[in-house]
């Protein structure tokens, strides 16, 4: 049923400089912009990380009626290989603590932040995520 991870949407009132936020915390330009063509931009799509999975900036004006604007909801996990370095960047570009620095036992370690637009950045060093790379 459920294949793997498509695309994370993250909503922003400024996509523009969500995309700039972005660019500077992945290191890459987005691939793709809706309009695009000299009007601003209200939809980003960036692809990241090993299996090249999508991360989309939408315009909150497009969020769904009743969309909470303060984080919630269910966190998405990026693997990083040091959480530690990857959040203290985080925080140093702008994001604020959400869930702190945890150890959930031998190969498991997260924490979250929220980036400067409301939306709830997951990190992990995930052992599992390592070994299904290495099949």
């Amino acid at each position: 049923m459920l294949r793997g991870l498509a695309t994370v949407n993250f909503f922003a009132d400024d996509v523009e400089a969500a995309g700039k936020w972005y660019t500077e915390v992945l290191g890459i330009e987005p691939y793709f912009e809706r309009p695009g063509n000299g009007q601003p931009a209200a939809y980003l799509e960036f692809r990241i990380g090993d299996h090249q999975a999508e991360l989309g900036l939408i315009d909150r004006r497009y969020a769904p009626q009743g969309a909470p604007t303060e984080p919630a909801g269910a966190i998405a996990h990026w693997h990083v290989d040091d959480v530690r370095a990857a959040l203290e960047r985080l925080l140093s570009l702008g994001a604020t603590p959400y869930l702190p620095l945890t150890e959930h036992g031998p190969g498991f370690v997260t924490a979250s932040v929220t980036d400067p637009f409301g939306n709830v950045l997951g990190i992990m060093y995930n052992k599992h995520y390592l070994e299904m790379l290495s099949r």
